[in-house]
C-alpha cells in the first residue's frame, strides 16, 4: 500500500514539475516557441516521461491553464453566502487571472488554443468554475439575494461576462483602469443577478 501511495505522489510530482517547466517556457520564450523537449529538460525528466503523461505540447498547455485557473479559484475563497459574496469572489478570480502572466500569454499568444475554449467547447477549468459559481448562486437564491431561475444558466452568463472582461481589459484600460474595471464588473454582475 505504501508503495502505491508513493508512486501516486511521485506521479503527481512529475506532472507538477512538467507544468511548472511549461510555465517557465511560456514566460521565457512565448507560447509559440514552447517545445516538449525544452519542457522535459526544464522539468528534469526524459521526453518519454512527458509523453507518458501528455500526448503533445498543446495538451500540456491546456493542463497548465486548468491548474492555474483552479488554483486561482482556490486562492479566492468564498466570503459567505449571498449575491455580493458570489460577485466579490468572481471579481477577485477575474483580477487574479488578469494578473497571471502565463494565462494571459496563452490567451494572447495562442489564439487557436484560446478560441477552442472561448468559442467551441467548455474546458475542465470552465466546468469547475461553472459548478462552483452555480452552487454558490443556488445558495444565494435560497438566501434571497439572487433572482429565481436556473442557477447554472446564471453561472454560464456570469462566465461569459467575466471572460469578456478579462479578454478585453487591456483594450479598454485607457477608459477603465484595473480598479474601475473591477467596480464595473461587480456592478454588472450584481445588476444581472439581483432579484
Amino acid at each position: 500500500m505504501l508503495s502505491i501511495s508513493n508512486e501516486d505522489s511521485d506521479a503527481e510530482s512529475v506532472v507538477d514539475r512538467i507544468l511548472d517547466a511549461a510555465a517557465s517556457c511560456v514566460l521565457a520564450f512565448g507560447v509559440g516557441r514552447v517545445t516538449l523537449a525544452e519542457i522535459a529538460r526544464r522539468a528534469g525528466v526524459s521526453r518519454p516521461t512527458v509523453y507518458r503523461r501528455f500526448p503533445d505540447t498543446p495538451s500540456i498547455l491546456s493542463a497548465l491553464l486548468t491548474v492555474r485557473i483552479t488554483r486561482t479559484l482556490d486562492a479566492a475563497p468564498s466570503g459567505g453566502v449571498g449575491r455580493e459574496h458570489v460577485v466579490a469572489r468572481i471579481v477577485a478570480v477575474a483580477e487574479r487571472l488578469r494578473r497571471d502572466d502565463v494565462i494571459m500569454a496563452v490567451l494572447h499568444e495562442a489564439p487557436d488554443l484560446a478560441m477552442l475554449y472561448l468559442s467551441e467547447r467548455l474546458g475542465t477549468s470552465q466546468q469547475i468554475l461553472l459548478d462552483t459559481v452555480a452552487g454558490e448562486l443556488k445558495a444565494a437564491q435560497d438566501e434571497g439575494s439572487v433572482r429565481a431561475g436556473d442557477a447554472r444558466q446564471f453561472a454560464a452568463m456570469c462566465l461569459l461576462i467575466t471572460q469578456s472582461t478579462i479578454l478585453s481589459a487591456q483594450v479598454i484600460e485607457p477608459i477603465l483602469d484595473a480598479p474601475a474595471l473591477a467596480t464595473e464588473l461587480a456592478h454588472s454582475l450584481n445588476g444581472y443577478l439581483r432579484p
